[in-house]
């Protein structure tokens, strides 16, 4: 629900809105030509200047949640020993695992072979860092069985555990 202040108003009672909405509440300050309003975070102001529920909020959320989990990184040694803790197995028996995958891969929906380009692979295994959003983790966490959600709570936690609650 937002907040109204209709003009005129003073400075002081300006100012005292935008302290107890915005810097108190967090709510966005927006000002037509009749009053300043005070929004939540899943309101908008429409084009006749008055506030209504987003209706694309719920989906602009998910997808900031999203990008943030993909910037979530862990280093190389944590995924190795995660994957070592939970599957009892190293990068050297991953690259085989995909190996042998590549060797009866499927096809996708575009006729298109779903084999794991190893080459890249043993290159994105030898990185520092490992970032949630890079495409391998999916394709090689699938391929170990791990849900994206496992993948994500691990990502976001570093525990190990994580990659066993399936």
């Amino acid at each position: 629900m937002s907040y109204k202040l209709d003009k005129p108003y003073t400075d002081k009672q300006y100012a005292d809105f935008v302290v107890e909405h915005n810097h108190n509440n967090g709510r966005v300050i927006e000002e037509t030509e009749t009053a300043v309003y005070a929004l939540e975070a899943n309101e908008m102001m429409n084009e006749d200047g008055m506030p209504i529920i987003n209706p694309n909020y719920e989906a602009e959320q998910a997808q900031k949640e999203r990008e943030r989990l993909d910037m979530l990184n862990l280093t190389a040694a944590d995924v190795e020993r995660a994957i070592y803790k939970a599957k009892g197995i190293d990068f050297d028996d991953v690259v085989a695992l995909v190996e042998q995958y590549n060797e009866a891969a499927p096809m996708d929906a575009e006729g298109q072979s779903a084999a794991i380009d190893i080459k890249a692979l043993k290159i994105e295994l030898k990185a520092n860092n490992f970032y949630r959003g890079n495409p391998y983790i999916n394709a090689v966490g699938t391929l170990l069985g791990f849900t994206s959600e496992q993948l994500d709570n691990f990502f976001e936690t570093g525990d190990y555990t994580e990659l066993l609650n399936g």
